[in-house]
């Protein structure tokens, strides 16, 4: 009997996706399709006072011009507008009045007969403003900082713990001490996809939309509230994302407008926007961080105090989480942890790849490695002396973690105890060399979602949920989970999402699919199967007359016996007994609350990096990089593996490279393309290798399964930062390390 799960199955939906097969948002065709063109703010903050659109009406071929001034009334109220993903506030509503509150704002949409018609329409629109004085400098408002505002978002972001024991005495009685800055700029997503809306207008004025987006119920939830429509007139379909990392959590501006303008015209109607736009919603929040840690000569944490301060908009107080994960890695019984925000005149930052945990995990780490050179320990052993399995913030043991495992096998096949501890001692030719090492952490999570498995006439498996599948392998890994559960072969499996009208499943993020509806995926070909085996024991003659459901097991498309596996009866000739009708069961799985709130359930890490360094430029480079994840049961190490490269790449990115600029004069992202805004090319990966440590965890999900979307970033900037000084004994509290830092 073939068993699926934990191979390495090749991605199901990979040739879809090399062939063109795969169709995105902006691919789908229309009969009499027209096209919009978003026009952005010039300014920061103010007001329009006036928007000349009658030299683009003019031009044959433009059908409307879209503003504040001639939008339709809607359901403005907050409530309408809150999505899955929505921070506590009052979300933001484009083309709702003539404010500007931030620059890049949308504030009119040109819809034209063709594409470059809408463009060209649009060069033709002045817009005057009345400008209002701006702030976007994190750094020149820190005095302005508060607590956030706490809203539904705290029940997934909950706020720092209440302090433990008294840092301040205990920080100025450890005879090691450390207390640092560390800073990182904003970040945008910038996947390859960039975001688009295409609204298919159809009789009696039902859309089905085809979206960007992690979830597409999210966006069903919202445009039904907004627009206010019922559900069953408005299907949104995402079948294939080009990249997200949490870009399509929330429903972007495009869609809006889209939709907008399909009902006001009556036509479909596809938005699409630019890469420069792409700079116009959404980024990882600029953050500055203050870390102290007191510590016993051997190295035994007595005192953390983490301090964050992070940007948000006038409108939203996004938050993340920043410094919990300093109580819920090191036992310091002196703690103390704050987060809190600067409004600024930008728009909401919003959840990117590991938001907080790459965020503060790393400052966390560059600060205990500081304190592992001070103490003259190895970081390693610094860290195994202050090793504990439990989270100190909920006092919960962790239902698993084979961290030290990560620590030894990282270590051994990196070669880590070969290192020469002292820094700028190690030369390759012209080049400094460094080692550095750190610890990842992040949430394992479940949450609710459904599904429904179809056993057709010709005995094939058919299985869906509204989930996503951003790049990650949800494709083929739930193919997997359901061709093992009912014992088909792979090739009778298909699974399929991205669809509102399909089972509910909850946004692709936070590491929480493969549990979450992957559990759903089991629950459903589970009943499925219960009733397969409930319709063969009706059939003539049936050999399964007087067994009961532990009698049998589902292998090779059949159900067998287990005392005598040559009994057996195959599915396709069960559900042929349905009267031409093919079988399926629609299922719910949801999370054992009372056994996980026993627990603290996380994904841990240890990533170790070597880099050479410029002695005369200061150009760093990544040479190799070995990362050790513990996550629980691996579905498939091939697409798991590519989700640990995948961090590793952008955890270099966000080292080395990744940073979006303000022009604090204009509030404007300055570098907003792909040749000003820096990541990885192939010349910057060398040799990265990943290991999977043995984890088993029967308290997480059903599945035994930890998410690995973004284990692999969190370790690798501060493993980066840490080997840099060891290369060139400088520290570098601010990412990313560029060379006019270390020159």
């Amino acid at each position: 009997m073939t068993k699926y799960v934990g191979k390495p199955i090749s991605r199901v939906d990979g040739v879809a996706k090399v062939t063109g097969k795969a169709k995105y948002a902006a691919e789908f065709k229309s009969p009499d399709l027209l096209y919009g063109w978003v026009i952005s703010s010039d300014i920061a903050k103010g007001a329009i006072t006036h928007i000349h659109t009658a030299d683009a009406l003019q031009v044959p071929g433009v059908v409307q011009v879209f503003t504040h001034e001639n939008r339709p009334g809607l359901a403005w109220f907050d409530l309408s507008y809150k999505d899955q993903d929505a921070p506590p506030g009052s979300p933001f509503r484009p083309l709702h009045d003539a404010e500007v509150k931030y620059s890049g704002q949308p504030i009119a949409l040109v819809v034209a007969e063709t594409f470059e018609l809408a463009r060209y329409a649009a060069s033709l629109i002045r817009v005057e403003y009345k400008v209002e004085e701006h702030a976007t400098d994190l750094h020149a408002n820190l005095s302005k900082a508060r607590d956030p505002k706490l809203g539904v978002a705290s029940l997934l972001k909950p706020p720092p713990p209440k302090p433990r024991g008294d840092f301040e005495k205990a920080f100025s009685e450890a005879p090691v001490q450390v207390s640092a800055k560390y800073v990182h700029s904003a970040e945008h997503h910038n996947p390859m996809e960039m975001f688009a809306t295409t609204v298919v207008y159809e009789k009696k004025g039902k859309l089905t939309i085809y979206d960007k987006t992690q979830g597409a119920p999210n966006s069903q939830l919202y445009v039904s509230q907004v627009f206010g429509l019922p559900f069953k007139d408005v299907r949104v379909i995402s079948s294939y994302v080009g990249g997200g990392f949490g870009s399509g959590l929330r429903p972007q501006y495009q869609l809006f407008l889209a939709v907008l303008a399909a009902r006001q015209l009556k036509r479909s109607v596809r938005v699409s926007l630019t890469r420069q736009q792409m700079f116009t919603f959404g980024h990882r929040p600029a953050t500055v961080q203050h870390i102290s840690l007191g510590a016993l000569n051997d190295g035994t944490l007595t005192a953390i105090r983490h301090d964050a301060i992070a940007e948000t908009s006038q409108f939203e107080d996004y938050t993340e989480i920043v410094v919990n994960w300093s109580g819920m890695l090191y036992p310091a019984p002196n703690t103390k942890l704050s987060y809190k925000l600067v409004p600024l005149d930008v728009y909401t930052p919003l959840d990117m790849r590991a938001p907080g945990g790459v965020t503060g995990v790393p400052a966390l780490e560059c600060a205990i490695d500081e304190l592992a050179h001070q103490a003259g320990i190895d970081p390693v052993e610094l860290r195994l002396k202050n090793y504990t399995d439990r989270d100190m913030n909920s006092d919960l043991p962790y239902s698993s973690k084979e961290l030290r495992e990560c620590f030894r096998q990282g270590a051994e096949r990196f070669g880590w105890s070969n290192r020469n501890p002292t820094p700028r001692s190690t030369r390759r030719g012209h080049t400094l060399i460094g080692w550095g090492m750190a610890t990842g952490i992040w949430d394992a999570t479940q949450g609710p979602a459904r599904a429904e498995a179809v056993l057709t006439v010709n005995g094939k498996l058919r299985v869906s949920s509204a989930t996503a599948d951003i790049g990650t392998g949800t494709y083929t890994i739930m193919t997997q989970i359901a061709a093992d559960t009912l014992g088909m072969p792979i090739e009778d499996v298909l699974f399929k999402l991205g669809d509102s009208d399909m089972p509910l499943a909850p946004i692709q993020g936070g590491s929480w699919t493969a549990a979450t509806v992957g559990s759903a995926v089991k629950v459903a070909c589970e009943d499925l199967g219960k009733k397969l085996f409930k319709m063969a024991q009706k059939m003539k003659n049936s050999p399964f007359a007087n067994a009961k459901p532990d009698d049998i097991f589902f292998a090779d498309a059949h159900i067998r016996l287990k005392n005598d596996p040559a009994i057996a009866v195959s599915l396709r000739e069960i559900v042929g007994q349905n009267g031409g009708r093919a079988v399926s069961e629609t299922s719910t799985s949801t999370p054992d609350f009372l056994e996980q709130r026993k627990y603290a359930r996380s994904v841990h890490s240890a990533a170790f990096v070597e880099v050479e360094v410029d002695e005369d430029f200061g150009t760093v480079r990544v040479t190799r990089a070995v990362t050790a994840v513990a996550g629980g049961r691996i579905l498939n190490p091939k697409t798991a593996r590519s989700q640990i490269l995948g961090g590793m790449v952008w955890g270099i990115s966000k080292a080395l490279e990744e940073e979006s600029v303000l022009d604090h004069q204009f509030g404007r992202f300055m570098n907003h393309s792909l040749a000003e805004y820096h990541v990885p090319v192939n010349a910057d990966i060398q040799d990265l290798d990943v290991i999977f440590v043995d984890e088993s965890d029967t308290i997480v999900n059903p599945l035994g399964v930890k998410g690995l979307g973004e284990i692999g970033i969190i370790a690798m900037p501060a493993a980066i930062a840490n080997a840099v000084f060891l290369a060139t004994g400088k520290r570098v509290r601010e990412l990313p390390i560029t060379l006019d830092k270390l020159l």
